[in-house]
């Protein structure tokens, strides 16, 4: 082969790599987009958890917003006090107030209330057995008790208890959604703490249809919409249902004659101190 033409085919390539190396960095520098050096500091600040409990995608989303000055310190719900403080002193602003967000579950029918109409074999997933035959509990639009919330939640905070039902801890659970999405039944919601009364029950049956499956069931007695304040509550498709946007008129009255205890007033946690844990003494 001529030693020229190698030469040539050489300076050619090394020609057109030149100019695109020199384009590529005149590109880099004309569309190079400012970022501040804050938000990687304030990244390094916060948990690092990416769990979107704060709407955002993830913490370095978070971090942006909080040094555009949309969103405060208190916005992240997985940090403690400290580092709330922490991070409101770097960037020079108030650390906020953000009411605490937790996950709930809307039902109270464990095995010792709700018996199994068929046992199931297979896979111990929630899905599954939904799948399969319905989840095999008398109640249709109860828990089936596999766990998969378990299974979802990344920060330990829901505990199965020994009658097959989940309990969220509050102090743990950042409001993240995993449970929500896991539960094949839609049964948990994402609820701020300062909302208390919770209708612990789906079912769509009436009286004692429902009790029939249940025995804390709702049976649409329409006790609480009585003594709760007006347009509170009111009984849709057989089930009690709260206005939260009516969170300053919440009563605990509004739960004393349930006749089931399908209705009840939450302080804090969820029904811990009731319910036996799984593995418990």
């Amino acid at each position: 082969m001529d030693p020229s033409g190698i030469l040539t085919s050489v300076l050619i390539l090394g020609g057109v790599g030149l100019t695109f190396g020199v384009l590529i960095a005149l590109a880099n520098k004309k569309l190079k987009v400012w970022e501040d050096p804050r938000i990687d500091q304030i990244v390094d600040i916060l948990p690092g958890a990416n769990c979107g409990a704060c709407g955002l995608a993830g913490c370095r989303a978070f971090a942006e917003g909080v040094v555009e000055g949309v969103i405060a310190p208190a916005g992240c719900t997985v940090m403690g006090e400290g580092e709330r403080e922490e991070l409101a002193e770097f960037l020079g602003v108030d650390a906020g107030e953000a009411s605490k967000v937790v996950a709930r579950l809307l039902c109270a029918g464990g095995t010792d209330v709700a018996p199994r109409k068929a046992r199931y074999h297979g896979l111990a997933s929630c899905g599954a057995a939904v799948s399969v035959s319905g989840g095999g509990k008398g109640c249709a639009w109860g828990c089936v008790g596999f766990g998969d919330c378990q299974v979802a939640c990344d920060f330990d905070a829901i505990l199965m208890t020994a009658n097959e039902l989940p309990l969220v801890d509050v102090d743990k659970c950042t409001a993240c959604g995993d449970c929500v999405v896991a539960c094949p039944l839609d049964l948990f919601v994402l609820m701020p703490l300062d909302q208390k009364l919770i209708v612990q029950c789906r079912n769509l049956l009436d009286g004692d249809a429902a009790e029939a499956v249940c025995s804390v069931a709702c049976t649409a007695c329409g006790r609480c919409v009585q003594d709760a304040a007006p347009g509170l509550i009111e009984i849709d498709q057989g089930l009690a249902v709260v206005d939260y946007g009516k969170i300053e008129t919440q009563n605990p009255e509004a739960v004393s004659r349930c006749p089931t205890n399908a209705i009840v007033w939450v302080e804090g946690a969820q029904g811990f101190a009731e319910l036996e844990l799984v593995g418990s003494e």
